[in-house]
């Protein structure tokens, strides 16, 4: 059974007179497939030629496809989409049943459908002759005899002609409508490819959006910094020189000043933690190894520290790295109970490697809403992977894998 596509385009091919431009359209379409497939059919005649045509094909596949690609595109105004990038560029199975799809719509599937088009081509002829037979009969001598045996017949002639006018259009319709399946399918990226691009086409969209926030994150950071912050600290220091010189103020006045100052001060350190949380200056200075350092200075239980880093990494996924290490032992100091944690950073092969380990009672799940729910989020923003390995007792041990370069 034809599809509902097919069935609403040869619908409205019946309703179409016979000169409208759609109707041109698809004849000047599919004819100009008709000098791509005679070659084949010349070799089809001969023997000989048959074996040079087949490495003929072998050999221009792809310049055939893009020629196949380009003619839908221009006279039929179908856009077929080339196969995935890894796709055209990775030798497998997926490559090799393209090339294959692609030889046989060349050799088999696109002659077959050119054939029909040159049918289409003569009934457009056949239907042109016949319907203005009344024009052209008066034309021919009277002693050819022709005149005379047509002189009977020219009612019904004329009558097929048009009726020809009619169905041709829809064949046409019809001829068309087979190609552009034809090639869709043969030419074009099958589903499993479809949806292999449609993942490539997500992952950099992804990358692109995790960029975008972490550069979004760093302007807010510098903002804060050389705006907001600046001005506090400008304040603090006015209201600290005021609260060292203003001796003979009231002392509710001074009352006033003592607590304002204080409040500024409080607000630069919050400020200044936000900042620090939003992207700490230390790993856009100094890199990740000095970051994780400081992370592990101010970390209120003892943190040993091993990094050996001997690749290159992305910056957004060493604020990735950044922040889990943070959010890692913030939650080890708020429920694991533990003496000490080790925190190693290696990279090899192309991965950043994260592990955090503590002596702590254990237990965690991150299928129970705990921190490293967001923790295998965050990981996950980046094509990375989380895994937690804490039995009742302990001791706990984080292993986080980030790629290197997104």
């Amino acid at each position: 059974m034809p599809s509902t596509t097919l069935r609403r385009a040869l619908v409205r091919s019946l309703g179409r007179p016979p000169w409208s431009p759609e109707v041109w359209r698809e004849t000047r379409f599919t004819a100009a497939g008709i000098p791509v497939a005679a070659p084949v059919w010349l070799a089809l005649t001969d023997s000989a030629l048959l074996f040079p045509l087949l490495a003929v094909v072998l050999a221009a596949t792809s310049w055939l496809t893009a020629l196949q690609r380009g003619r839908l595109r221009a006279l039929y105004g179908v856009e077929l989409p080339p196969p995935g990038r890894s796709a055209a560029l990775r030798l497998g199975r997926l490559r090799l049943g393209l090339a294959w799809r692609q030889i046989t719509y060349h050799l088999l599937v696109g002659p077959v459908l050119a054939l029909g088009a040159l049918a289409c081509g003569y009934l457009w002829g056949v239907a042109l002759v016949l319907t203005t037979v009344y024009a052209w009969v008066w034309m021919l001598p009277l002693e050819a005899g022709l005149r005379g045996e047509l002189a009977g017949l020219d009612v019904l002639l004329t009558v097929t002609g048009v009726l020809l006018l009619v169905v041709t259009p829809w064949l046409t319709t019809l001829s068309a409508w087979l190609e552009v399946r034809a090639a869709g399918l043969l030419l074009g990226p099958n589903r499993a490819e479809q949806l292999e691009q449609r993942v490539e086409e997500i992952a950099e969209s992804r990358a692109g959006l995790v960029d975008a926030v972490d550069t979004e994150r760093r302007r807010i950071e510098r903002d804060l910094h050389d705006g907001a912050q600046q001005r506090l600290t400008s304040l603090a220091m006015n209201l600290g020189l005021a609260r060292r010189t203003l001796k003979d103020c009231p002392p509710d006045a001074m009352q006033v000043i003592v607590a304002a100052h204080e409040e500024a001060q409080a607000a630069i350190d919050e400020l200044r933690d936000l900042v620090r949380g939003l992207h700490p200056a230390v790993l856009e200075d100094r890199g990740l190894d000095a970051a994780l350092s400081g992370i592990a200075a101010r970390a209120p239980l003892p943190v040993r520290l091993d990094v050996e880093l001997s690749e290159r990494i992305a910056p957004t996924v060493e604020a990735v790295a950044y922040f889990t290490v943070s959010e890692a032992l913030t939650n080890v100091a708020k429920h694991a109970r533990a003496k000490q944690v080790d925190v190693s950073v290696r990279t090899g092969g192309g991965r950043l490697r994260l592990v955090i380990g503590d002596d702590g009672v254990g237990g965690a799940d991150p299928s129970r809403g705990t921190g490293l729910t967001g923790l295998r989020k965050r990981a996950a923003s980046v094509d990375g992977t989380l895994s937690v390995l804490s039995p009742l007792g302990g001791p706990t041990t984080i292993t986080v894998e980030l790629p290197c370069v997104l």
